[in-house]
């Protein structure tokens, strides 16, 4: 049940990322640029975050509550990119939020929509990374290090733990 619920916000994401403006009526030829430079880029590092989170809980551990918090605020920010990207329709850049509230937010939402994108993509790869590190096997202390090592009363070359 979780993993439809994150894959079905995910996609609505990468959805009104990418092509929500025609909805409000303020798409235009600049959707063909967004689609495969935004809107599928955020649903392949949406669905690889799952997918780490998925492997988590398969392998017995925790997935943290930093990785949920990194997608809910991705998602706040994928949805506010949304609302501020700008779109060439005739001839004129128009956003959703210019055609809700007057031309006057034209600049503000064309100023916004970047750091809007770039703090959406950062916190999809912050709960990738999350992910991936809830995932992954506990390191070894020094302790377990020095006891695998040791072979007869003798300490011995241990293996690095990533080669085994």
């Amino acid at each position: 049940m979780r993993n439809l619920l994150l894959g079905s916000v995910g996609l609505v994401c990468a959805l009104f990322m990418s092509i929500g403006r025609w909805a409000f009526g303020v798409g235009g030829e600049l959707t063909w640029w967004y689609v495969p430079a935004i809107g599928v880029p955020y649903l392949v590092l949406h669905l690889f975050a799952q997918q780490r989170a998925t492997v988590a809980e398969a392998r017995g551990r925790h997935v943290p509550r930093k990785f949920y918090v990194a997608l809910a605020l991705s998602w706040a920010c994928a949805l506010a990119f949304g609302f501020t990207v700008p779109d060439l329709v005739n001839g004129e850049l128009v956003t959703i939020t210019s055609q809700l509230w007057g031309d006057g937010w034209v600049a503000m939402s064309i100023a916004l929509c970047n750091p809007f994108g770039i703090i959406a993509f950062a916190t999809v790869i912050a709960a990738l990374v999350f992910g991936i590190l809830a995932g992954r096997d506990p390191r070894p202390t020094e302790d377990d290090l020095l006891d695998a090592a040791e072979v007869d009363g003798e300490l011995k070359m241990v293996d690095h733990p990533l080669t085994r």
